[in-house]
């Protein structure tokens, strides 16, 4: 009996070991960029995948005629503005003329010694002063209208353009999807790229693991870590049926990624 219970309590310990799981370093997020405008592709760098690209465009798309229309529409908002600044001098000074024709009018009016056909005359002058300010008002809304339509179509000129040339910006350029030559629409895959200023371990828990993995530690390659189980999802993995997908974000690996990590939680 005391046999019994001395293998007992020896095989306690040997049930709250914790599972060894292997991981492979991997970076923290992986994307698909995708086309968010049609054109044909005038440059894709092929030379930098598998590098980390700081700052550096890796496709272009065609630009050359949406560039010469941005010039025009820049050169039409010019000459707009111009017009409007023109027509907003003129409308101030026949403002004006048009308030002392009317004053004067006024007063003619008043006087008994001024015949009708004067009076007549200065009312006429008045009426034509005052057709010629509202007419010159007017065509200021046209030209403002004309105006927020070409600044519109130029900032979208702008953002198109923007849009056919992809850059990255400290991403690691995995892969790229197209060649000079190809032609792309939107939603085309242009390169997947990964960030890789952290890294991630992905694990597959079992149901006993994962409802009490919040309260584990992170060993890694038998060593203590600070680091704790960032993500669990709740529904079983897809692939893994029996299993719960589990996530580790960790600092970026000094040497490389894709190296095999052992992991225990305990």
């Amino acid at each position: 009996m005391n046999h019994k219970v001395l293998l007992g309590v020896l095989f306690v310990p040997m049930l709250l070991c914790a599972k060894v799981h292997y991981a492979k370093v991997e970076p923290y997020d992986r994307s698909v960029l995708k086309a968010s405008v049609s054109g044909l592709v005038t440059e894709a760098v092929q030379r930098l995948e598998g590098s980390v690209v700081e700052g550096k465009r890796i496709v272009h798309l065609d630009d050359a005629l949406e560039i010469k229309d941005l010039n025009a529409t820049q050169k039409s908002i010019a000459l707009l503005e111009e017009t409007l600044r023109i027509d907003r001098q003129m409308a101030a000074l026949l403002e004006k003329s048009s308030q002392r024709q009317e004053g004067y009018f006024h007063r003619l009016e008043k006087l008994p010694t001024a015949s009708q056909t004067q009076k007549d005359s200065a009312f006429s002058a008045y009426v034509s002063v005052k057709n010629q300010y509202l007419a010159t008002k007017e065509k200021i809304t046209v030209l403002q209208r004309q105006l927020i339509d070409m600044q519109y179509k130029a900032a979208r000129l702008k953002d198109t353009i923007a849009k056919k040339s992809l850059v990255l910006h400290h991403r690691y350029l995995y892969r790229l999807m197209v060649r000079k030559g190809d032609f792309v629409a939107p939603g085309t895959p242009l390169a997947t790229v990964d960030d890789m200023t952290r890294a991630k371990l992905v694990l597959y828990l079992s149901p006993e693991e994962a409802a009490h993995v919040s309260q584990e530690r992170v060993f890694l390659n038998d060593k203590a870590t600070s680091y704790r189980v960032t993500k669990v999802w709740r529904v079983a993995d897809e692939k893994y049926i029996s299993s719960y997908r589990a996530e580790i974000y960790i600092d970026a690996p000094k040497t490389s990624f894709s190296q095999l990590v052992k992991v225990e939680l305990k």
